[in-house]
């Protein structure tokens, strides 16, 4: 095992930004909640690999958690044009 203080911080990232939980299952849109990022205008993907698990048409799938599981947010807005 990893040298842990407490066993039940679990470390992932969304976006490359750092996030921990002690929740062992969360589903997609807590994960993008927690994050500060609007699950009613992103979707989550989860990275493993060169594999990618999308939550778009499953926001409330529970996801068992675990330490340095990789996430991305997918915008479903309109993309802006400039």
């Amino acid at each position: 095992m990893e040298n842990q203080n407490k066993d039940k911080d679990i470390k992932y990232t969304v976006n490359d930004k750092e996030q921990e939980t002690d929740q062992k299952v969360m589903t997609p849109r807590a994960i993008l909640e927690k994050a500060g990022i609007d699950p009613t205008l992103n979707y989550l993907v989860q990275i493993e690999g060169k594999k990618q698990i999308s939550y778009k048409d499953s926001p409330d799938q529970n996801i068992e958690m675990h330490n340095n599981m990789k996430f991305i947010s997918i915008s479903t807005g309109p993309t802006p044009v400039s």
